[in-house]
């Protein structure tokens, strides 16, 4: 019978049969379960992302633990969990952070984060509440990290098209956008990797990705993180750069690279103004939720240097919005329709951004490829489309 003592440090064995039925969630994927043999309890203060096993004790928002295959299990009082231990950041969810202890602490993300809840949004109900059993151990009582199963990644430069994808908050559109970008490009004949490069552990964005066509699928768990809240700026460049160049061992002529939340996230704000993704960008595609926030992010990112290719996101689903975003850019805008079709497809000809001086504002004339079977202004014909903003 495994428990919990807060008292001291210990280290007790673990064998199959206790972790018999429990539920172990899609950020730890990576780790190899016959690995699992110890329990660590007691005064025991965790580290992002250490594994921990933990029972649940009441159900909240998150009613549901994304397993590594990608099936959400759905949870029940008393059931025992694997999750890692991160920080989130997520406007309209959770912020959240580790406590200090193996103390009650939170589930705060449904692809396994475990953390203290430090503030909701108010349309969320409180999220579901865990007891730490002890993090899982090493045969020598390490506790196990996502970081010792990550890939082995290098950040040096390679050669392949990268195309970035940005918005200005969660839910603009950008993975929508992300994933139309890759079907189109796939379609075209080129092997492309989609990669979230920051936010919080979940599978959902990934398997899109694959479903729109990806031959590979990377995020930011697979460099050892459970989330990138609180990351260090060197940590987070070099596990981007890093995904994209594996993509590229890999075979991957295009990388479309999603970067999470909106651009006043601090961990977005800093990987947009590293010079080193900027120098092998082609540009960004700009998702907004309206042409005010359009017009402010794309001026945001041509202060940072970047080139910015055309705009689309939840702003296109009225063509209103659409009409005046175009007039306060000077970009394409375009719809998830479009960019599957093929619209963007072009921009894989574009030379990298390259070492340009932040400040310096791009506007370029971006020839959108021509699409036969666009049936009005600014969408395609419905019967093409696969995947839509919602």
């Amino acid at each position: 019978m495994i428990s919990a003592s807060n008292t001291e440090a210990s280290i007790a064995p673990i064998t199959r049969s206790d972790l018999v039925n429990v539920k172990r969630a899609y950020t730890t994927r990576r780790v190899n379960d016959e690995d699992f043999s110890t329990l660590l309890t007691g005064a025991v203060r965790p580290r992002i992302g250490d594994l921990v096993l933990a029972s649940v004790e009441k159900i909240g928002s998150h009613k549901q633990l994304e397993l590594p295959t990608g099936r959400k299990a759905h949870l029940a009082v008393g059931d025992k969990i694997i999750v890692a231990y991160g920080n989130r950041y997520a406007p309209d969810q959770f912020e959240a952070m580790i406590g200090k202890d193996l103390g009650r602490c939170h589930l705060v993300a449904a692809g396994g984060v475990a953390a203290s809840k430090i503030s909701k949004h108010d349309r969320m109900s409180e999220p579901t509440r865990i007891l730490p059993l002890g993090l899982i151990g090493s045969s020598t009582g390490k506790p196990i990290n996502l970081a010792d199963y990550a890939l082995a990644i290098d950040d040096s430069p390679r050669s392949i098209t990268t195309i970035l994808v940005a918005g200005t908050s969660m839910n603009a559109g950008k993975t929508t956008t992300a994933a139309s970008l890759v079907h189109a490009l796939a379609k075209a004949g080129q092997k492309v990797a989609g990669i979230k490069s920051t936010g919080t552990g979940s599978g959902g964005d990934a398997w899109l990705m694959l479903d729109m066509g990806a031959a590979l699928a990377l995020d930011f768990t697979d460099a050892g993180l459970p989330s990138t809240y609180l990351a260090s700026p060197h940590v987070i460049e070099h596990n981007v750069l890093g995904l994209i160049g594996h993509a590229a061992d890999q075979g991957c002529s295009v990388a479309v690279v999603e970067v999470a939340d909106g651009l006043h996230h601090e961990e977005t704000a800093t990987l947009l103004k590293s010079s080193r993704l900027r120098a092998i960008a082609r540009g960004v595609v700009f998702a907004a939720n309206d042409a005010l926030g359009a017009e402010a992010g794309v001026a945001m990112l041509r202060d940072l240097g970047h080139r910015v290719l055309a705009v689309s996101g939840q702003l296109t689903r009225s063509p209103l919005a659409i009409r005046e975003a175009s007039r306060a850019t000077g970009l394409p805008v375009v719809t998830a329709e479009e960019v599957q079709a093929g619209c963007l497809s072009g921009l894989t000809t574009l030379p990298a951004t390259g070492p340009i001086k932040a400040g310096t504002a791009r506007r370029p004339a971006v020839a959108l490829a021509t699409v036969p079977s666009l049936s009005r202004g600014h969408g395609a014909a419905e019967s093409e489309a696969v995947l839509y903003f919602g």
